[in-house]
């Protein structure tokens, strides 16, 4: 059986593969998650600075952007996940009532894949017959659905991640504008979401191996055209109310 597992998944003691793919996706989604966090506060928090100097009401409006977009975030992803996990169930009951009701069509399925990805036709029966031997669901998920069976998406676990990444990125941008003499706030905050947002690109694209310099500068732009036009914004209605 071991000869059968290297032919079908070779090197399954190194780190690649689908669980590195997935927890790659995981850091990709967080990193994205603090991204947003970052940007769409600093816009909040710079665009009341501008209407108001009044430590409180930033401080206010930065703390419900922040819980806000966190809970947004959170809960479209469980939306988004569970509706994942649904289907991913929906198939894996369709594939296990073909196993019962039509076994050696779907063994005889199971081989042609395995032969489509190059193994002989002897082979690949003999790879499909002790795979299905062994955990026959298991084995026809993955091949034919991309599915594993005992590592379901987590609807859950994605929410409150979600919640974590933008709840992390989003305190930047609040400490950075509360915290300083109200003299110092906007270049404090400009400076640190300038920071923040060069990171998290570099990161990104890092992630993506792509190059880090035009991912960073492109970032950092969208971040500050944000401030400026919500700082623009903040004051036009902070003259309006006065």
């Amino acid at each position: 059986m071991a000869e059968i597992r290297d032919l079908v998944h070779p090197h399954t003691t190194e780190p690649h593969g689908e669980g590195l793919g997935g927890r790659l996706n995981w850091l990709r989604a967080g990193v994205l998650g603090a991204n947003d966090g970052i940007v769409s506060v600093a816009g909040l928090v710079v665009g009341v600075a501008g209407a108001t100097a009044d430590r409180i009401v930033i401080l206010t409006a930065g703390i419900a952007g922040l819980v806000a977009g966190a809970l947004s975030m959170a809960g479209g992803e469980y939306v988004s996940v569970s509706t994942q996990r649904d289907t991913e169930r929906a198939l894996l009951d369709l594939e296990m009532h073909e196993l019962k009701t039509m076994p050696e069509a779907e063994e005889r399925e199971l081989a042609e894949i395995y032969e489509k990805k190059g193994l002989s036709p002897e082979l690949a029966a003999r790879v499909a017959r002790e795979l299905t031997a062994n955990d026959a669901l298991q084995a026809h998920a993955e091949a034919e659905l991309g599915i594993d069976p005992k590592e379901l998406t987590n609807p859950w676990q994605a929410a409150w991640a979600s919640f974590a990444a933008f709840s992390i990125g989003a305190l930047l941008p609040v400490l950075a504008i509360i915290l300083p003499p109200s003299a110092w706030r906007l270049w404090t905050c400009g400076l640190a979401v300038a920071a923040g947002l060069a990171l998290t690109g570099y990161v990104s694209a890092r992630l993506g191996n792509a190059g880090p310099g035009r991912a960073v500068a492109r970032n950092v732009a969208v971040g500050a055209l944000t401030m400026l036009i919500t700082y623009y914004v903040g004051m036009l209605f902070g003259i309006t109310l006065h």
